[in-house]
């Protein structure tokens, strides 16, 4: 017996010997295939971007991995103990593989004939989940036993245990723990109940088939599962234990919880990201600051919906988007129309609904969210047929005259009540811009982002109209003529042949004033004046102006409708031009991006722009990039700027004279507030901001497919444009509509009651509590009195007062005749070079 006892001693010895030898040989045959677990101290977790605004809510999350990177003292300790209980109970004991838990394992197996334990400790879901792939052999299995010894001797048990908490997949595209509390449940982890802590480490032994939102009720028993392993272990007592089992399972889908609507800035930034990080921007976790504030944010997308459904609906209703069923067919009842409401996509102001019952003045509805409600006539009335864009039928009378019952509508929301809605035609686009350093402060580049991802606002390039007309007057200004020079408003008639076609450009209205001060015809909008004024001065050098205010010389064709607008530029092109008219006439360029980081908080990008400096004196354009050309400022050039701190190698080009853009803002404050005895273009928005602090333009294309209103404080500089996109679509006109009261708009469409009240409603938010800050007057500026009628000086009695360069003052005095009238001198008025050919 002793004999055999010594011989299954050696048999057991040769084969520990064999069994050591044989892990060793096969260890240094993986070991050249075995990756560097080192690098685990320094991973970098694939991690979505987010973008923000300057004031930290988030806008929109790029990437399809959702995970957010949490750190080990961040995590609640019962879901640490959820997650040892389940996956791994020793893991503080073993050294990255469990002979007790494989030995357990197998001994199941044997038993039931089948695996119904993993072996796998969390080290080694670890190893697998940072360098091996799911496959299921043995080569496989070998390379993880000892990756995982690996790194149980390159890392802590704590390292190691955060790894896998933020790496595990979880479903829905959520990795780790504190993307699975967002998803499910919408909450931050330290949010979580035990409940749903329990739903959450139950789920990596099969997120897809445990999952609670597309299998609640396995989800259900594998939370039990998970509790009763916590209450076996002691982490929680019998009374949680009955409590939480108990709890129903209330998980759904939660995206990225964006606080700010900007779809349009937020496809700009990933753009921007892309061409800067390449694919690798999805996944490296990068925090992006934008210049947008939430406040101005919201106020322009509020106010742009707003001017789009007030267009829309002054030009009537174009019917329901379907009908359901027909009268004499069955009617479909409440579960059938949820069910096919449920799958309407809704655009946001826009709920999708259903006619169930009509009334002479009410019709009742049910809603895609399931709710039932009731859609009064203040609702409806509005809704006379649409026809053409430039007629509508009668005002309907009743609720029959407008709905179905079967009818499948678009509905909105206005406080309590529910107003008959439909997808708009028209489209608008609406950008704010700190004119001091090209900020970004709003931007809205469409009705909806779901239903065109074509942004409006630096994509869509669009005949500007009268909007243009301020930089005709600034360039004539920069030539030596003054506000007070005078051209004949009178139309022209003159053809040359040598020209093509005749070309006869009308003022709109057809009202002419004669000869008429400078300030008057930009304020008034005249066209003729402005053709005149473009002939005086040029159209080369008109040409060489525009490009002064940034506008690209490969989109101005050189023709005199350029005078009036004929010119296609993009709203961002637009904004940015006025944005020098309100800064003293420096070139900033947009941007909108303040901030990027990555995932550790490392600042990747700081912007830096070129920034506009108000009161530094006079620099030649050239000079104001130039190395220390501040140093030839006097005084504290700091103090002077229009922002704080400027870096002072980088101020923006000055390529207007501040004197030039002070005299068009003054001017553009005339066309807001008019003068005496008549309003300017602008007038609603002296009437419903009542600032004195405001300028700005409107601007109308011929046939009206274009409207536009720019305007801007010293500050803030916004510009509105309405319009198809269609290009060949006129806005046309609305009919005065008896149902609505004298409160609305009619006749045609235009630049002042299309596009202006979209740029006022942002206005009235944006600058709301925001002292009034008049346009500071440049050094080199003088105010004299003048004579209205000839912009000479004025001897007594002036009949205004004007600004002028200085140099450019008249010298010479209007002179009453024997009769009574002016004498204007030598064919010309207010010392302008306008020849008498431009007069008559």
């Amino acid at each position: 017996m002793l004999k055999w006892l010594v011989r299954l001693f050696i048999v057991m010895m040769l084969g520990a010997v064999l069994g050591v030898a044989s892990l060793i040989g096969i260890y240094f045959y993986i070991k050249p295939q075995l990756p560097d677990v080192s690098a685990l101290r320094d991973v970098k977790l694939a991690t979505p971007m987010k973008v923000y605004s300057r004031d930290g809510e988030l806008i929109a999350q790029f990437g399809e991995i959702r995970r957010i990177p949490l750190q080990l003292s961040e995590i609640p300790q019962p879901m640490i103990d959820a997650v040892l209980a389940t996956e791994d109970a020793r893991f503080y004991e073993h050294p990255g593989i469990d002979p007790i838990g494989i030995l357990r394992a197998a001994t199941v197996w044997a038993v039931s004939g089948r695996p119904q334990q993993g072996a796998s400790t969390i080290t080694q879901q670890v190893a697998r989940n940072f360098f091996l792939t799911n496959e299921k052999t043995i080569v496989r299995k070998v390379k993880e036993v000892f990756l995982a010894w690996r790194i149980e001797q390159n890392l802590t048990k704590d390292e190691i245990l955060a790894l896998y908490l933020n790496k595990i997949p979880l479903g829905y595209r959520s990795f780790g723990v504190g993307a699975a509390a967002q998803v499910y449940f919408g909450k931050e982890v330290s949010e979580l109940t035990l409940d749903e802590i329990a739903i959450i480490a139950g789920l990596p032994k099969a997120p897809s088939m445990l999952n609670p939102i597309r299998s609640p009720e396995r989800a259900f028993a594998r939370r039990n599962v998970v509790l009763g392993r916590m209450l076996d272990t002691g982490k929680i007592t019998q009374a949680q234990y009955d409590e939480a089992s108990k709890m129903p399972i209330k998980a759904r889908y939660h995206g990225a919880e964006t606080t700010l609507h900007a779809p349009y800035l937020a496809e700009m930034v990933r753009q921007k990201m892309v061409d800067q990080f390449g694919e690798d921007a999805y996944t490296m976790g990068l925090h992006v600051y934008t210049t947008v504030t939430a406040n101005r944010q919201r106020a322009a997308k509020e106010a742009l919906l707003e001017g789009i459904i007030a267009y829309d609906t002054r030009h009537g209703y174009r019917g329901p988007s379907a009908q359901l069923w027909k009268e004499g067919e069955p009617q479909w009842d409440y579960n059938q129309i949820v069910a096919h409401l449920n799958k309407e996509p809704a655009y946001s102001p826009l709920i999708p609904a259903v006619v169930t019952n009509l009334g002479d003045k009410s019709a009742s509805l049910v809603l895609k969210n399931g709710k039932q409600a009731e859609l009064n006539w203040d609702g409806i009335k509005w809704a006379r047929a649409f026809i053409t864009d430039s007629r509508q039928g009668n005002a309907p009378k009743s609720a029959r005259d407008v709905l179905k019952v079967g009818a499948q509508i678009w509905v909105r929301e206005q406080g309590e009540a529910l107003i008959l809605a439909q997808i708009p035609d028209v489209n608008a686009a609406l950008v704010a811009m700190n004119p001091a350093d090209g900020a970004i402060e709003g931007l809205v580049g469409g009705f909806s982002f779901e239903l065109s991802k074509f942004n409006r606002v630096d994509q869509a390039r669009r005949q500007i109209g009268s909007n243009i007309k301020p930089f005709l007057y600034a360039t004539a200004l920069e030539q030596g003529y003054t506000l007070a020079s005078i051209i004949n408003d009178a139309p022209i008639n003159q053809w040359d042949p040598a020209k093509g076609p005749m070309w006869q450009p009308k003022n709109s209205p057809a009202v002419y004033d004669g000869p008429t001060p400078l300030r008057i015809g930009l304020a008034k909008s005249k066209n003729v004046m402005s053709v005149r004024l473009m002939r005086a001065i040029g159209l080369d050098t008109y040409i060489d102006g525009l490009t002064r205010f940034g506008f690209p010389r490969e989109h101005i064709q050189r023709h005199e409708s350029l005078a009036l607008g004929a010119a296609e530029f993009t709203p961002l092109e637009v904004v940015r031009g006025f944005a020098m008219l309100a800064n003293g006439g420096y070139q900033v360029t947009p941007y909108f991006i303040t901030e990027v980081k990555d995932s550790f908080d490392k600042t990747l990008f700081s912007a830096n722009p070129a920034a506009a400096c108000r009161g530094c004196g006079t620099l030649a354009a050239a000079d104001m990039n130039a190395p220390d050309a501040y140093l030839n400022v006097p005084g504290d050039w700091r103090a002077q700027c229009a922002i704080d701190p400027v870096v002072p190698n980088n101020l923006a080009p000055q390529t207007i004279s501040a004197q030039s853009a002070f005299l068009i803002t003054d001017t553009l404050t005339t066309a807001i507030w008019g003068g005496r005895g008549w309003m300017g273009t602008g007038w609603r928005a002296a009437r419903d901001l009542k600032r004195r602090d405001i300028s700005g333009k409107t601007g109308t294309t011929n046939e009206s497919r274009d409207a536009w209103f720019s305007g801007y404080t010293p500050n803030l500089v916004a510009t509105a444009w309405i319009g198809f996109d269609n290009h060949q679509r006129a806005l046309g006109r609305a009919a005065y509509n008896p149902n609505m009261g004298r409160d609305q708009t009619a006749g045609g469409e235009f630049g002042g009651n299309a596009a202006q009240p979209i740029w006022i409603d942002f206005m009235k938010v944006a600058l709301d509590k925001v002292p009034e800050q008049p346009m500071p007057v440049p050094e080199g500026i003088i105010k004299l009195p003048i004579d209205g009628e000839t912009g000479l000086l004025s001897h007594s009695g002036a009949t205004t007062t004007e600004y002028f360069k200085e140099g450019t003052e008249p010298t010479r005095y209007a002179t009453p005749s024997s009769d009574g009238n002016r004498v204007y001198g030598d064919g010309y008025y207010g010392e302008g070079p306008v020849s008498t050919d431009d007069l008559f």
